[in-house]
């Protein structure tokens, strides 16, 4: 697992929103509803048994879209932060992984001890993950890997 602080100010915070904003605008608006910033940053240390930092940036609240997962951004500042292998069987979510900035190595593998597969991901790729699957997201660039990620929820 991994350890999650929800950060909402402070030096850390100021960072993260200002590297993401020099790739992307952070606001949004929701259905009938003004513009605005993201709602919520987590910060998940050692994710899924990963290396480093993501941040996830909450861009809608849970009245605004389902399950408050259907749109975030997954953010891995550092070179070699890394969210670990994990699965999504147990909600049954499958997600979409959207590059908007940087390089990462996506990895996946069918089970536990099932066979890795890689690709290296840039700027405008995407990968769709199983339910099923099992997935890692490596940053292996210089610069911050900024990814839009959709999950479903099917329970």
């Amino acid at each position: 697992m991994s350890d999650t602080v929800i950060l909402s100010e402070g030096a850390e915070f100021d960072h993260v929103i200002q590297e993401v904003s020099k790739y992307i605008n952070l606001y949004v608006m929701a259905f009938e509803k003004n513009e605005r910033a993201i709602t919520q940053m987590d910060k998940r240390l050692n994710m899924y048994g990963g290396k480093g930092t993501v941040y996830m940036l909450q861009m809608f609240d849970q009245k605004e879209l389902a399950n408050n997962r259907l749109a975030a951004y997954m953010v891995l500042l550092n070179k070699g932060d890394e969210s670990g292998f994990h699965t999504h069987n147990q909600r049954n979510e499958q997600e979409l992984y959207v590059v908007v900035h940087g390089t990462g190595e996506y990895r996946e593998r069918t089970g536990v001890e099932g066979s890795i597969r890689k690709k290296t991901l840039k700027k405008g790729d995407i990968t769709a993950i199983s339910s099923i699957g099992y997935h890692s997201i490596e940053n292996t660039g210089d610069e911050p890997l900024i990814m839009f990620v959709i999950t479903t929820n099917n329970p």
